[in-house]
């Protein structure tokens, strides 16, 4: 049985409720994503961007408290996050993650824009 999103420390249930508008239904499926595909499914879904919100979900994925990200660390973090950012605003990015771009679904094109996408 799937571990809920909430076993992950530091996912709230507000939190869990944007993954599952995000098809993002539990643990598992959050960890295989990872924390870049996650939130690129999060914002695409029409959940608001906050960057403490990523870099917690980064920190939480690692196993370590959200306020343990800093200096050059937070730093890197920030421009992977504003490239997310940008990735699910461009045309194409619905609220349910629909968009095409170049016949592929939008959150795939982001991910393979950051470099996270499938590997072929």
């Amino acid at each position: 049985m799937p571990r809920p999103l909430t076993d992950i420390a530091g996912i709230g249930p507000a939190t869990a409720e944007g993954f599952a508008r995000a098809g993002i239904p539990d643990a598992e499926t959050l960890i295989g994503l990872g924390p870049d595909a996650a939130y690129s499914a999060w914002l695409v879904a029409g959940n608001p961007p906050h960057f403490i919100g990523y870099y917690a979900l980064v920190m939480a994925l690692q196993g370590r408290p959200w306020n343990d990200c800093r200096g050059a660390e937070k730093d890197a973090l920030r421009l992977r996050f504003d490239a997310i950012k940008a990735a699910a605003r461009r045309p194409g990015a619905g609220q349910d993650g629909a968009g095409q771009d170049k016949g592929r679904l939008r959150l795939e094109a982001a991910l393979d824009e950051i470099g996270v996408g499938l590997r072929r």
